[in-house]
């Protein structure tokens, strides 16, 4: 039980009392969800990579998005992880291919561009017109956004850099939107 529990709390967000309800969880079911819930993460592992050209995940390399022949492989999309990618898809609006960082720089995290995957990116600069570059618009994810613009510009000056807009969140009130967010919306703002 000792062993499962420190297993399952190095799962992201996962503390010590979330793993200890996971374990207790797993104790008490059927032999044959365990096995199911092992079989699953195995299969995972064992079917699952990497896309060599984007770092999406996927079962098939390179991915769909990187052999699809109706996406505009000169424009891309670089986003932090994985899953911005079906956050981006939802819209139906981007019709280009990705890049994932898997991360963001994080000097207190010990996350340095080493840690990232940006060299593939590099490589592919030479095929692009735009670069969008989609991080969060946190601290770690500006100063990602901040390295990368500095490391293209060095390769390629001529590429098109993109920022994603950020702002006021549709739906809600200017009353509640703190400065960086509305300073944001201002300098974000397009010509009607």
């Amino acid at each position: 039980m000792t062993r499962l529990i420190e297993e399952l709390r190095k799962l992201p967000g996962i503390g010590t009392k979330s793993a200890q309800r996971l374990a207790f969880h797993v104790l008490r079911s059927s032999a044959e969800d365990a096995e199911k819930l092992a079989g699953a993460i195995r299969e995972l592992k064992a079917h699952l990579r990497l896309c060599s050209v984007c770092n999406n995940i996927t079962d098939v390399d390179p991915c769909s998005y990187c052999t699809s022949a109706v996406r505009d492989h000169r424009l891309v999309c670089v986003v932090e992880e994985p899953t911005n990618i079906a956050t981006i898809e939802k819209t139906r609006s981007f019709a280009g291919v990705y890049h994932v960082l898997h991360g963001t720089l994080s000097p207190i995290g010990g996350v340095g561009p080493e840690q990232l995957r940006i060299a593939n990116l590099m490589t592919r600069l030479s095929e692009l017109d735009e670069v969008i570059l989609a991080t969060s618009p946190t601290t770690e994810g500006e100063a990602t956004a901040r390295y990368l613009v500095e490391e293209i510009r060095r390769i390629d000056a001529r590429l098109k850099l993109t920022r994603i807009a950020t702002g006021v969140p549709a739906g809600s009130d200017i009353e509640y939107a703190d400065e960086i967010t509305m300073s944001r919306a201002l300098e974000g703002r397009r010509e009607l």
